[in-house]
Order: structure tokens, then C-alpha cells, then sequence
């Protein structure tokens, strides 16, 4: 099947990749990325990828360490860093072509982020990694993930998360939640459904991208999202 979606961004979150003791990876859920990561790149779809760093660090509490904000945020950037170097060397290992881009410079591991160099890696079939974030204290890396995407022109913004879509409430706390197949950005505000950050959202909603949030745990669901099969929720 052709895929419906030529240039995608992935989002996914630092959390994601953490196991459930604790660890800051987990080798089977990564493996399992870079498998569907791959298995799309060879449909020939241009991938780019902005991973969050929660899994190693979280911003915390001012008053409670005495590390500011903005400190804690360019010790979270750096974070992102780790990931994606950690994606990088497994998509690496199972044969995709990829590079790492910083909004950070640090030239021994990541080429600095240029949009043109970025898009010209796309089309060159490597799939890119976007770290640092943007770069600027106060934004998150779903900003990030929104503000690349636009940037590299991509198709949607593809948001992988550990349930299957969007619902009327958090489905893990309330078993009456019922998922939304579609819904708008306008539904999305009106109803106080946290998709992302507000930031993130409307830079989204402003530049007509549409988001789908899936279930990125379930192997074969990138997959399903690339051929346009009716997964997780679609914000439009």
C-alpha cells in the first residue's frame, strides 16, 4: 500500500523510552521504534524525530533545589541529547541512515541544526533527529516537535504516546472515557483536552498541520498511521 503521508514528524516523549524499573532505557521498546521506524523509511516516507529527555531528567522545583528555571531547562536540552544519540546508534545498528541535529552546538556528536541541511538529509532518505529542543529556555520539545515540523514542511505531526488516541477524559483514571476518532483544533481548545502544550498547539493550529496521537507501544501502529488506516485520534 502506498503510504498516504510523504514527510512526517515523530514525536515522542522521554518517558517512552524508560523502562518500568526505572531505567532510563529499555532496550525492547527501543528496538521496537527503530523496527517501525524503519520498516516505514523503507516504504521511502522522509522521517524526522523529536524526542523529549524525561526519562533522564525533569525540570524540578526552584524552590526546592535551587536550580532556576532557565538552568533547568538547558540541563533538560541536553537530556534530549542522550536520547537521541541513543536512537541514533539503534536505528544505526539496524541499517537506516541518520543524522543528529542540536539546537545546541556541540560538534563532536551532532551537526548544528540548519533547515536547509535537515531537509536536504530527507531527501537523501536519512531520518533526522531534532535534539535540544529549540534551543531556548521555557519551551517545551513538544514546541519543538510543532515548530521542525512546520519549519521541514511535513505532512503531520505524528505524536507517540502509550494509549491509542485522545479522550474525553484521562481513559487510565476514568474507564467511562471514550475516544475520539477526529475532532478539531477548535474542540480541542473548547473542551480543555491537553493534546500539547498550549505553545505547541497553536503554532499547529495556526500553520493548518494536523496531529495524530497513537499508541507508538503497539508494533505495526507507525505503520497503520503511514498507510492512512483509521488509528488513534486525527486533530484537523
Amino acid at each position: 500500500m502506498l503510504p498516504k503521508y510523504k514527510r512526517v514528524l515523530l514525536k515522542l516523549s522521554g518517558e517512552s523510552l524508560s523502562s518500568a524499573h526505572a531505567d532510563p532505557f529499555d532496550a525492547k521498546i527501543i528496538e521496537q521504534y527503530v523496527t517501525d521506524i524503519k520498516a516505514i523509511t523503507e516504504l521511502g516516507v522522509q522521517v524526522a524525530l523529536v524526542i523529549g529527555g524525561g526519562n533522564i531528567y525533569r525540570g524540578l522545583n526552584e524552590h526546592e533545589t535551587g536550580i532556576e528555571r532557565a538552568h533547568g531547562d538547558y540541563m533538560g536540552m541536553l537530556a534530549t541529547m542522550i536520547n537521541g544519540m541513543a536512537l541514533q546508534a539503534m536505528l544505526e545498528k539496524v541499517g537506516v541512515k541518520t543524522r543528529l541535529q542540536s539546537a545546541i552546538k556541540m560538534e563532536q556528536v551532532a551537526e548544528p541544526y540548519i533547515r536547509r541541511r535537515a531537509m536536504r538529509h530527507l531527501e537523501k532518505g536519512r531520518v533526522v533527529i531534532f535534539g535540544a529542543g529549540t534551543g531556548n529556555p521555557y519551551f517545551t520539545t513538544d514546541t519543538a516537535g510543532s515548530l521542525r515540523a512546520i519549519e521541514i514542511k511535513a505532512d503531520v505531526i505524528l505524536k507517540g504516546t502509550r494509549v491509542d488516541g485522545i479522550y474525553t477524559a484521562d481513559p487510565e483514571k476514568d474507564p467511562t472515557a471514550t475516544k475520539y476518532d477526529t475532532i478539531t483544533y477548535h474542540e480541542c481548545l473548547t473542551k480543555n483536552l491537553k493534546v500539547m502544550d498550549m505553545t505547541a498547539f497553536t503554532l499547529c493550529m495556526e500553520n493548518k498541520l494536523p496531529i495524530i496521537v497513537f499508541d507508538m507501544n503497539k508494533p505495526g501502529n507507525l505503520m497503520n498511521v503511514i498507510e492512512g488506516k483509521h488509528v488513534g485520534t486525527l486533530v484537523s
